[in-house]
């Protein structure tokens, strides 16, 4: 039987899961009226006031505890430079939301690997055949798609889902003993010196062509995908545990696909149908076995 805590660690990385799911879209949605590096920054100084904000009304420290600036610093690597930009570049090269989103499918295991190193978990044996199973399924999903081949666009995307490990196991370590929200505030606020000059520069040098598609995709990945998503999704984490809560990002590509189909117009056909199938397996493998 899975216990208690771990259900709602599942549901709450379930809810993050499902605002990230969008981000892909609204990146492109931003990108059609803003430079990719001035989205990938600027969406973390928008985080990164709304966070201050919310420090600072909920009357806790600004900063976390100088002991623990390292650690907000990997996350800050991770998911507030990492992830935006490579994903961003990704996308601004010609991928396409679908693929980048199964791409992005093999986080979960990468995550997984991360928390064994990082948070200390031992997942089962069944766990990780599950959890292979799945990366495999996405792979072959994926380089089919791309017609057998993997181009520099595949390699940014690699390097997104492997920054994203990176900041997910850290946030999700300290979010044991720190509330969810608060986690990602600080590593936004400790990156405001960064994010705040260089979106400015940006903003200064670069053309931007304010529309209501480019301004809604760039809210959403500011204040969604940055920062409220995070809060559900660390908590989810740290009660679920790292490896096993995190397995529910296996169905992010296909919430992106919809969002793709639905706001991009995006076509998929039978490979999709059966690569959703078989992800949606290994996620009901995962969550039944316990870390």
């Amino acid at each position: 039987m899975v216990r208690s805590d771990e259900l709602k660690g599942t549901a709450l990385a379930f809810a993050g899961v499902l605002a990230f799911s969008g981000s892909f879209p609204a990146t492109v949605f931003a990108m059609r009226g803003f430079d990719p590096w001035l989205v990938a920054i600027g969406r973390a100084l928008l985080a990164g006031i709304v966070a201050l904000v919310c420090l600072r009304a909920a009357r806790v420290p600004l900063l976390p505890p100088r002991s623990q600036w390292g650690s907000y610093a990997l996350i800050s690597l991770g998911v507030v430079f990492g992830f935006p930009v490579f994903s961003g570049l990704a996308l601004h090269l010609g991928a396409s939301t679908a693929h980048s989103a199964v791409v992005i499918g093999l986080l979960p295991a990468a995550t997984a690997a991360f928390a064994v190193l990082r948070a200390g978990e031992r997942p089962r044996p069944l766990f990780w055949v599950a959890c292979t199973a799945g990366a495999v399924a996405i792979t072959v999903f994926t380089v089919s798609q791309g017609g057998g081949g993997l181009s520099l666009a595949d390699v940014l995307l690699v390097a997104a889902l492997l920054s994203a490990a990176l900041g997910y196991t850290e946030g999700g370590r300290l979010a044991r003993s720190t509330p969810g929200w608060h986690v990602i505030s600080y590593a936004l606020v400790l990156s405001l010196p960064v994010t705040l000059p260089v979106s400015v520069a940006l903003a200064a040098v670069t053309p931007i062509t304010l529309t209501t598609a480019s301004v809604g995709g760039f809210l959403y990945v500011g204040l969604v995908s940055m920062f409220l998503g995070f809060i559900p999704w660390y908590a989810g984490l740290a009660r679920g545990g790292i490896a096993r809560a995190g397995q529910t990002q296996l169905v992010q590509p296909l919430l992106t696909l919809v969002w793709a189909w639905l706001l991009l117009g995006e076509r998929y056909g039978l490979a999709t149908v059966l690569g959703a199938l078989a992800v949606l397996v290994c996620v009901a493998v995962t969550q039944r076995s316990r870390s």
